[in-house]
């Protein structure tokens, strides 16, 4: 057993080349950091000892690769040295799928990242500077922050484009950033949390945070998402929040400005909250979508296919583990099962529009599998103009909405019992909807008489549809 220790980035890929090198597995390393005192003695009793590290031989790694290693290992947790080593040892043996979020260790990694690219964004966002007196020299601003993972390094090069040529000095509870406005540099954390220094300009950037505030705008939740409270104590602007808040609920939602500005010569702007909301384009390209997080772990999006003068468009709830990777509709288990039952309902695959409400995998990794996760109603939501993108652009007369998710993408409104609505023909304007059981649930019945119910009442659904489209059809013609 060799014990290596690590304190930063560059120490462990040093160690971990060697390692490497070596062909030295992940069980037989034991990681510590780097100033902790060794927890064994010497080579007495076969007791593992600390072992020098040969100079490791040159390690060519893809770019993204190496720099997520490197954003991971910022990551706050004991076990990160060995953990980011067993991912290199299993890229390094051709195990590819060590990277992929249906992986164990591939999620995991996925998630350190996340998190410490989320907290470099909070570090950018919720820093504040305070200019210090020019008679106490250099750094002329100053700043303190507590990230929750150790990011100062990564983070701390943006303000280096941000500050200009101005000094300054951002200390955390872990370690200093410092710059002379050319060239930054790290130390240790200071012994004490540096003094606040009275800021002139702070005075003033009260008064704009306070003026831009619109109490029509204010989401309390949204505000708390965005800026989470545990960033509060350190900003100047907090202290102002409750009052704002507080005034927002009183009244003061009524008018789009704030009340200084409202006092002013010129009309009140009176909105009610909805017209407040900003209009933002939508995305042109389903690829580029990006109105919900399930794009961020989906292999693709999966557009809908078929004939642009189908009849029928059969709508299901989302794309399964098959359909992500394909990127096609209905290939996978749930799919075959639909074709079975289209077959002997009389409706040809190749004549109807198959989609699905939310058009990215959710799902939740076990072990190396990913199990589907319903979406939720904003994630649905987030998709509905794709959705009637399609039924614009295709106009079928008659859509058949598999499960409860597809009912209410299509029909809109509160959720309804499937057991109530599946096989119904329902009017929407000039489209005629019927609701069915989803491929995916028939299979999911445990019972083999309950599951041949289902699908009995699936093909009796796809027999109304094909019949209800070709009739109208037939009334066109005529």
């Amino acid at each position: 057993m060799r014990i290596v220790s690590a304190d930063s980035f560059a120490q462990w890929r040093d160690a971990a080349r060697a390692l490497l090198g070596a062909g030295v597995a992940p069980h037989e390393v034991s990681w510590q950091a780097a100033h902790a005192d060794s927890l064994f003695g010497d080579d007495a009793g076969g007791e593992p000892t600390r072992q020098d590290l040969p100079a490791g031989a040159p390690l060519s790694l893809p770019a993204s690769l190496l720099k997520m290693l490197e954003e991971a290992a910022a990551f706050r947790d004991g076990e990160r040295w060995a953990f980011l080593y067993r991912v290199l040892w299993r890229w390094r043996q051709g195990d590819c799928a060590v990277l992929s979020p249906a992986d164990a260790d591939g999620a995991r990694l996925a998630a350190m990242v996340k998190a410490v690219r989320r907290e470099m964004h909070h570090m950018h966002a919720f820093l504040r500077f305070r200019e210090r007196p020019q008679a106490l020299g250099a750094p002329r601003f100053v700043a303190w922050y507590e990230p929750e993972h150790d990011i100062l390094a990564l983070g701390a090069a943006h303000f280096m484009h941000r500050m200009g040529r101005a000094s300054w000095l951002i200390a955390t509870p872990a370690g200093s950033a410092a710059s002379d406005g050319e060239h930054l540099r790290f130390g240790a954390a200071p012994a004490t949390r540096p003094q606040r220094p009275d800021d002139v300009t702070e005075a003033l950037w009260l008064t704009y945070y306070r003026s831009i505030c619109n109490p029509a705008r204010l989401n309390t939740a949204a505000m708390e998402m965005h800026m989470p409270v545990r960033y509060w104590k350190n900003l100047p602007e907090a202290a102002l929040i409750p009052n704002l808040v507080s005034r927002a609920a009183t009244g003061a939602r009524r008018i789009a400005q704030a009340g200084e500005v409202g006092q002013r010569e010129g009309a009140q702007v009176r909105v009610d909250a909805a017209r407040a909301q900003p209009l933002r384009e939508l995305p042109s390209a389903l690829d580029a979508c990006r109105n919900c997080d399930l794009w961020r772990h989906a292999t693709q999006a999966v557009p809908g296919a078929g004939p642009e003068s189908a009849r029928l468009m059969i709508v299901g709830e989302q794309p399964g583990d098959a359909e992500d990777i394909a990127g096609l509709a209905f290939v996978g288990p749930a799919g075959r099962l639909l074709g079975t039952a289209m077959n002997e309902a009389g409706v040809s695959r190749d004549a109807a529009w198959m989609t699905n409400a939310v058009k990215h995998f959710k799902f939740e990794p076990r072990g190396k599998r990913r199990i589907h996760k319903t979406p939720a109603q904003a994630e649905v939501d987030a998709c509905g103009h794709w959705l009637r993108a399609e039924i614009a652009a295709v106009k079928p007369r008659v859509i058949l909405a598999l499960g409860a998710t597809a009912t209410r993408a299509v029909l809109g409104g509160a959720p309804a019992s499937m057991a109530n609505m599946q096989g119904r023909a329902i009017a929407q304007g000039d489209l005629i909807v019927i609701p069915a059981w989803h491929p995916s649930y028939v299979l999911r019945l445990a019972e083999p008489q309950a599951q041949e119910a289902a699908r009995r009442e699936l093909v009796a659904a796809l027999r109304l549809a094909k019949m209800l489209s070709d009739q109208r059809e037939t009334d066109a013609m005529n």
